[in-house]
């Protein structure tokens, strides 16, 4: 199986069409709306909660973002629905919510956070939430494992693997140094079988996305965007960006 067509033909907004000047945050249900509104695709996260949902929200805490504190993991769909983005009346959203909200009009773009820890319950809700949707959607994650249970759980979504050079303790506390190992020049690529990869845009040309792209064919996305200097480097090494700060075209 290809990655589709559409994944490259429009740049993907990081975590939604964010702007906090404008109130509008994160993986909230506003930055979903803005991001459709410019006809550009959504790239958010998911969690899990204590009572197997899937969340949408990048960190695994509330706190940065959000009123209240503690893990993801440990509160119910019920808690963290309750919860309000900071300075904001919006709340955050399941997946199931935001296909509702996005009903297919753009692309979404889902990354799986993992603990790292062999847990698939999150990547087994997502199977359940987009098994009666009928957008585009991918799926991806840092994570091999994670990519690995996108392959056995949804043979037909396409996925890929989030990726950059080094995983170091500091940044990947939760893996092993086995786990860290196994990430770096996707030398899992044979076992995973992505059909897109997304890489560090700071990290840009390397060798393993080369390959992936040059020689395997496959979709080369680069994240985060911000700068004149990423936008240049992604538009030279990658098929297209994942952005943020900016509205690409102005």
């Amino acid at each position: 199986m290809r990655a589709p067509d559409w994944l490259t033909a429009r740049p993907v907004a990081h975590r939604g069409l964010h702007d906090a000047a404008r109130g509008i945050i994160e993986n909230m249900p506003a930055a979903a709306e803005a991001a459709i509104s410019g006809n550009f695709s959504i790239e958010c996260d998911i969690q899990l909660t204590a009572d197997g949902e899937a969340m949408v929200h990048h960190d695994d805490a509330l706190g940065r973002l959000t009123e209240g504190s503690g893990a993801l993991l440990g509160k119910t769909t019920a808690e963290l629905k309750a919860v309000k983005f900071k300075d904001t009346p919006e709340r955050m959203m399941t997946l199931a919510d935001l296909c509702a909200l996005v009903a297919g009009r753009v692309p979404l773009v889902i990354e799986v956070k993992s603990h790292f820890d062999g847990d698939r319950k999150l990547v087994t809700r997502m199977a359940e939430v987009l098994a009666s949707y009928r957008g585009p959607v991918v799926g991806m994650s840092f994570d091999p494992d994670q990519v690995l249970a996108l392959r056995e759980a949804m043979p037909a979504l396409p996925r890929g693997i989030v990726a950059e050079r080094e995983y170091t303790a500091v940044d990947w506390p939760e893996a092993t140094p086995a786990q860290r190992r196994g990430m770096e020049h996707l030398r899992h690529a044979f076992r995973t079988r992505p059909h897109f990869v997304a890489f560090w845009v700071n990290e840009l040309p390397a060798a393993a996305p080369w390959i992936a792209r040059h020689i395997f064919g496959l979709p080369l996305l680069t994240w985060t965007v911000r700068t004149p200097e990423q936008r240049a480097r992604a538009a030279r090494y990658a098929d297209q960006m994942i952005f943020e700060g900016f509205l690409p075209g102005t």
